[in-house]
């Protein structure tokens, strides 16, 4: 039997981030982890211009092609993490723009947030992520990884947690197959 999916998605696009740096390391300790098939979905490389659909999201009626791409994208998914820094108290606009082209597609799955920053480890932008997620029917997890100073802990382009980060994944993902087997049945 496969294992369900889990997106981890990259939020900041900037040419020059510590976003992917943290993403790897997520990733790598999903993978360890083993409850999931896990994707790397990093929106610099999804690339979605700012939302230029004609029709409302929830019709589900996409006319351009990278729209009906990253519909099958998040599609297939059935759990979400994002991975992402706070920008003047909130989340960055390359994340809310690829949030709200979808509807449907989000919808009763679980999500959950690693967040980064200075001395608020993102925290407030993951407070503000949450209204948005649950909007569309998204079950936010109350397990996260919250990085402060993110910057001291990347050294030679790699990401180094200390051991309450580790831990605080461990407790995320379980956390996110405890939402995926509620969830499940009602998505069916």
């Amino acid at each position: 039997m496969s294992k369900p999916l889990l997106q981890v998605i990259v939020a900041s696009v900037r040419t020059v981030r510590v976003g992917r740096h943290v993403a790897d390391w997520f990733v790598e300790e999903a993978r360890k982890h083993g409850a999931f098939d896990v994707e790397l979905v990093d929106l610099r490389d999804v690339n979605l211009p700012f939302h230029d659909e004609p029709h409302h999201p929830r019709t589900g009626n996409y006319v351009h092609e990278h729209t009906i791409r990253w519909s099958e994208t998040i599609s297939r998914a059935d759990a979400f993490v994002f991975v992402h820094p706070e920008y003047n108290f909130g989340f960055s606009a390359p994340l809310k723009n690829a949030i709200d082209y979808l509807n449907r597609e989000w919808q009763r799955k679980p999500v959950t947030f690693v967040s980064y920053g200075g001395i608020s480890a993102g925290l407030r932008a993951a407070q503000m992520l949450k209204q948005v997620v649950t909007t569309l029917g998204m079950v936010p997890g109350m397990n996260a990884v919250p990085i402060p100073f993110v910057a001291t802990h990347i050294d030679d382009g790699r990401f180094q947690p200390t051991g309450v980060m580790n831990d605080s994944v461990v407790a995320a993902l379980d956390e996110l197959v405890e939402l995926h087997g509620a969830l499940a049945p009602l998505r069916k």
